[in-house]
């Protein structure tokens, strides 16, 4: 098995309901190829270093995944099809990844996922969080005292 990278731009004029579905095809491509995804990073919409079908800006998307060849044809035939990608690159990062390692990994993305969202939601409590850092202030102000000069 290989681990692939392909960066995909989308037409930035496609709204985000229509793109949720092209991305949902994309990972039911690699699924149905027997391949995995590692990472979807959606990276927004950015200048263009020149102009594609008239466009100055595009809606950049990274596949990150693992399969062989086969997948990497079947998902490039479906970019050269869908007239929503405006380009398309396509970057092998290793020739020979193993299966249960990639799946660790992607096990541990998820736990730094919902642990990032536990530590947001946390914040977003609000008061708690000002209290805390107002209480630790107070403390620091109360026990550093004055300095004064002792005359001889």
């Amino acid at each position: 098995m290989r681990r692939y990278e392909t960066i995909a731009i989308v037409d930035p004029d496609v709204s985000s309901e229509a793109r949720v579905p092209l991305f949902e095809r994309c990972q039911e491509i690699i699924s149905q190829q027997n391949g995995m995804l590692v990472e979807l990073d959606e990276w927004g919409t950015r200048k263009l270093a020149y102009e594609i079908n008239r466009k100055l800006r595009g809606y950049y998307v990274r596949f990150h995944y693992c399969g062989n060849g086969g997948l990497v044809q079947e998902l490039e035939r479906f970019f050269r099809i869908d007239d929503r990608i405006l380009k398309f690159l396509t970057v092998l990062l290793d020739k020979d990844v193993d299966p249960e390692k990639v799946k660790e990994e992607i096990a541990q993305a998820e736990a730094k996922k919902v642990g990032a969202k536990e530590v947001a939601g946390d914040a977003s409590e609000g008061s708690t969080t000002r209290e805390v850092s107002k209480n630790l202030e107070t403390r620091n102000d109360e026990s550093t005292e004055p300095e004064t000069e002792e005359e001889e």
